[in-house]
C-alpha cells in the first residue's frame, strides 16, 4: 500500500506541475477572462477546491505540533494547492521506516518548524507576487 501511495502522489505532483507549467505558458495567472472568473461553475469549483484544501489542512494541523509549521503549511496549501498537498504526503510517506504502515502515516506527529512547508509557502508567495506584478 505504501508503494502505491508513493506512486499515486508522485503522479499527482508531476501532473500538477505539468499542467500548471503548461497553463502558465499559455495565460498569465491573473489574466483569466472575466467571463470565466465570474462563471458560476468556476466559482463552485474554486470553492470546492479550497474547502478540500481546508479539510486536508485539518489533518496537517493534527500531525504538525509546531504553530510555525502549521502556518507555513496553511500558506503553502492555499497558494500551491495540490502541489503542496502531494509534497506533504510524499514527505510523510518517505519518512516511514521500511515496513511502515498506513496507520503510522496517518497518526505520526511531527515536531519542529517544518522546513518543507516553509520553503513551499515562500515559493507560493513568490510566484503569486511575481504573477501579480508581471
Amino acid at each position: 500500500m505504501i508503494t502505491f501511495l508513493r506512486l499515486l502522489f508522485l503522479v499527482v505532483l508531476a501532473s500538477m506541475l505539468g499542467v500548471t507549467g503548461w497553463a502558465s505558458l499559455h495565460c498569465p495567472l491573473f489574466a483569466v477572462p472575466r467571463a470565466v472568473a465570474t462563471h458560476p461553475w468556476f466559482l463552485a469549483t474554486l470553492a470546492d477546491a479550497y474547502w478540500g484544501f481546508v479539510t486536508f489542512f485539518v489533518w496537517v494541523c493534527y500531525k504538525q505540533t509546531s504553530w510555525l509549521a502549521r502556518a507555513a503549511w496553511f500558506g503553502a496549501i492555499l497558494l500551491l494547492g495540490n502541489i503542496a498537498m502531494a509534497s506533504y504526503c510524499l514527505a510523510e510517506l518517505f519518512r516511514l521506516p521500511p515496513g511502515g504502515r498506513v496507520a503510522e502515516l496517518l497518526t505520526a506527529r511531527r515536531e519542529g518548524p517544518g522546513a518543507l512547508g516553509l520553503a513551499l509557502a515562500a515559493l507560493g508567495a513568490g510566484i503569486t507576487v511575481a504573477a501579480w506584478l508581471g
